[in-house]
């Protein structure tokens, strides 16, 4: 009984608070995470002749993550046809030389503001500084994954959502890659 009277007045408070806001206040509540994911893991068609979706659930599945772990939301996998070199670009951490053949890719070249990049690819900044920038050829009969973003929580102050953005990944970059050329980051302020 002691226990049911001391929360009394606390329910009563929180159904008084909610009895006062006005009737169009549901349209601020931020909505619930929904399981939509953003874009789509289609190829852009510049890029489909040079391209085979294959099936492989195996390695599909390691590149989905769920809500606010990174990876990808969805995607589809792709092996790169003969006599094809196509161009990626990954933004690395130089403290860490082992990142430049990481798993995480683009296929279009980084620009813009850095935090709108982090932001588009869910790069926490705890994850790299994103210092360099290698650019390769993929070799042909390379598999890769190209989906969207998951969602990324980096901290309790910072969380990026997920993004309509394409990422490509590359289980063995180092050795799906070819003609790689590097590029160190300097700044550039406006």
């Amino acid at each position: 009984m002691k226990g049911f009277l001391t929360t009394v007045p606390v329910v009563l408070i929180l159904l008084t608070g909610c009895a006062t806001q006005p009737s169009n206040s549901l349209s601020t509540i931020p909505a619930e995470p929904t399981s939509v994911c953003l874009g789509t893991a289609a190829l852009p068609e510049h890029l489909t002749p040079f391209f085979d979706e294959v099936n492989d659930p195996a390695l599909l599945a390691s590149t989905l993550g769920e809500t606010d772990q990174g990876k990808l939301c969805q995607g589809k996998v792709y092996q790169a046809k003969a006599n094809t070199e196509v161009p990626v670009y990954r933004a690395w951490n130089s403290t860490n030389p082992n990142s430049q053949f990481g798993n995480w890719w683009a296929f279009d070249r980084p620009s813009g503001l850095t935090a709108q990049y982090r932001e588009a690819y869910e790069i926490c900044y705890q994850w790299s500084p994103l210092d360099k920038l290698v650019s390769c050829h993929l070799s042909a009969g390379s598999k890769i994954v190209v989906g969207n973003g998951q969602s990324a929580t980096c901290s309790e102050y910072l969380t990026y959502e997920k993004s309509p953005a394409q990422q490509v990944y590359l289980e063995n970059a180092s050795e799906q890659t070819l003609n790689c050329d590097v590029k160190d980051a300097v700044f550039s302020w406006r």
